[in-house]
């Protein structure tokens, strides 16, 4: 009998036990991540870049909205948003409450499918088996009927108040710390909401840094960036896989991005260039999947610093 239910028993328990930590335990376990891009013209002092990413906020979420107002106590010269702010059409407040203390600062931001519709409930397993078959995406700009449309106007409000600039197919330009930067963003192309026409023509040549800003970091919107010759861009949307593998990494990236730049920077290469390649974890997750393994949630400072 022992032998017969035993190893059943066991599996069922490590199971458990996994998904408590991953529920319980590692999605509030919050990190800030650091790194160092060297994009700067030669003799320009570093810039400290926060980016948030993912927050998917729910109501009652008291810990996240605690940690992403500690953020302030960085200091950041600038904050970039990269969307999906929103996993509950009542937590706009909660998201504004978060960010307060951020929106001090000089901040842009992008949406993500989320910050305009509601989470919709799936089945984990066909989500993972769609994903790796490389169906991503909803069709067009249309959701699926029954979908929430979230009140995302109230966030575009407050943020523009704040003075963040919104980069949705446009551009925009800023002066920190005697560094001309300019700014050039896309709507989320994970609901075909991207332009890229409306906003082509590269890098602002007058600018001293121009950085490219979008939610989802499919390859349609970064080849163009690259080849274009922005020398950075910045991204969310993957959540680094949320469910990852120890000492193997993510298995889905939710978009056509491979899974071994799922979270962090790297380099993207088009047209014979190069763009450095930055994409946040995020520090959330949909309310119907409120899980993280191996991928704890989070936000990283960016340090621009001078070329070598």
């Amino acid at each position: 009998m022992r032998a017969r239910y035993g190893v059943p028993l066991g599996i069922t328990a490590v199971g458990a036990a996994g998904l408590i930590y991953a529920a319980g335990f590692e999605t509030r376990s919050f990190r800030l991540r650091r790194v160092t891009v060297p994009v700067l013209p030669r003799g320009m002092r570093p810039l400290r870049v926060l980016q948030v990413s993912d927050i998917h906020m729910v109501c009652g979420q008291r810990k996240k909205r605690a940690w992403l107002q500690s953020l302030a106590g960085l200091r950041p010269d600038l904050v970039v948003n990269t969307g999906d702010n929103l996993s509950d059409p009542d937590a706009v407040p909660e998201v504004l409450d978060a960010l307060a203390p951020l929106m001090e600062y000089p901040g842009v931001y992008v949406f993500g499918s989320n910050d305009y519709y509601g989470p919709r409930l799936r089945n984990p397993a066909r989500y993972l088996i769609e994903k790796a078959q490389g169906r991503h995406g909803l069709n067009g700009n249309a959701p699926a009927v029954g979908v929430v449309h979230n009140p995302w106007e109230g966030l575009r409000d407050a943020f523009d108040a704040a003075g963040w600039s919104d980069l949705s197919n446009t551009r925009a330009q800023m002066k920190l710390e005697g560094c001309e930067i300019a700014f050039t963003g896309l709507d989320d192309p994970h609901i075909k909401r991207d332009r890229y026409e409306q906003v082509a023509g590269g890098p602002d040549p007058d600018a001293d840094l121009s950085l490219a800003v979008v939610h989802a970091p499919y390859l349609r919107a970064l080849d163009p960036f690259t080849a274009d010759g922005y020398p950075l861009i910045l991204a969310g949307h993957t959540h680094g896989g949320q469910l990852c593998i120890p000492f193997y990494g993510a298995l889905v990236t939710n978009c056509d991005l491979d899974t071994d730049r799922v979270k962090g920077l790297s380099t993207h290469h088009c047209a014979g260039r190069t763009s450095y390649l930055h994409v946040s974890a995020g520090c959330g997750a949909s309310r119907y999947t409120p899980v993280r393994f191996a991928c704890p949630p989070e936000a990283t400072l960016l340090t621009l610093a001078p070329k070598d």
